[in-house]
């Protein structure tokens, strides 16, 4: 009988587990490359997202956006701060009072993105320097050796939010109660549109996946419940399960709902 017990209670548990998969797990990100894997918070996948977008927008390579995330992650955490050292403010923490924009502006990570890849473009070799000489470049900070340990961390971000690495980026979060709202997948494509300066599409499979890797960092912001792309699909309801194949979801267009 206690075998019996044990057996039906362990049942019950594995079927209530199934049915409210993100009851413990609460919410977040996970970012999986070959390089390796980072765990995020939501609100530093959609300033990682951020970034990538940009960096794709004036067309840099690679590098440029593993020396901007080992910036961000230096400076912030990836986090979009409001206050900092002095008068630093945002992601990069760029100071008004030397030049950078005001605060208004700095806490807008496209716009301190834009700022931080203007400068970075500037400095000459940039792409060949040690990340950390050429970070320092840019940032002009009290401790530029800081930077170089970052980098790793950097590739893994960038192989995965500039869409060279394939479903790298999931996200997971609870259902809102109540009422589910009407996901806002217009507001999401302007929003995208702004970081990307280009149409909501995938020209290429690398493009596609940066446009899906930000949508799903961005899917709690405007209430997505879906994303198809290139045979793959994510749902938010099983978030945490990452992206699964999906034969109907086509190679040149991103669907979200």
């Amino acid at each position: 009988m206690v075998v019996l017990v044990v057996a039906i209670t362990a049942g019950l548990f594995t079927l209530l587990k199934r049915a409210k998969p993100f009851v413990d797990l609460g919410e977040g990100c996970r970012v999986t490359t070959p390089e390796g894997s980072l765990d995020l918070d939501i609100s530093q996948a959609q300033v990682a997202a951020a970034i990538a977008a940009v960096a794709a927008r004036r067309r840099l390579p690679e590098r440029a956006a593993v020396i901007a995330y080992a910036t961000a992650i230096q400076e912030s955490k990836l986090e979009n701060l409001r206050g900092g050292d002095r008068d630093s403010v945002g992601v990069f923490q760029q100071r008004p009072s030397q030049g950078w924009g005001e605060p208004s502006q700095l806490i807008d990570p496209v716009y301190a993105s834009e700022k931080f890849f203007a400068e970075l473009v500037k400095v000459r070799g940039y792409r060949e320097l040690p990340l950390h000489e050429a970070a320092q470049a840019v940032q002009r900070s009290a401790d530029g050796s800081a930077y170089a340990q970052h980098e790793e961390d950097g590739k893994i971000l960038a192989a995965a939010f500039t869409g060279r690495v394939p479903k790298a980026v999931h996200c997971w979060f609870p259902a809102p109660s109540g009422k589910t709202p009407r996901p806002d997948t217009g507001e999401a494509k302007r929003e995208l549109t702004r970081a990307l300066g280009a149409a909501f599409e995938a020209p290429s499979r690398r493009r596609g996946w940066l446009v899906a890797g930000w949508s799903v960092a961005h899917a709690k912001e405007f209430g997505l419940t879906g994303i198809r792309y290139d045979g793959q699909s994510w749902v938010s309801v099983n978030g945490h399960d990452g992206w699964k194949p999906d034969p109907k979801a086509s190679a040149g267009k991103i669907e979200l709902s």
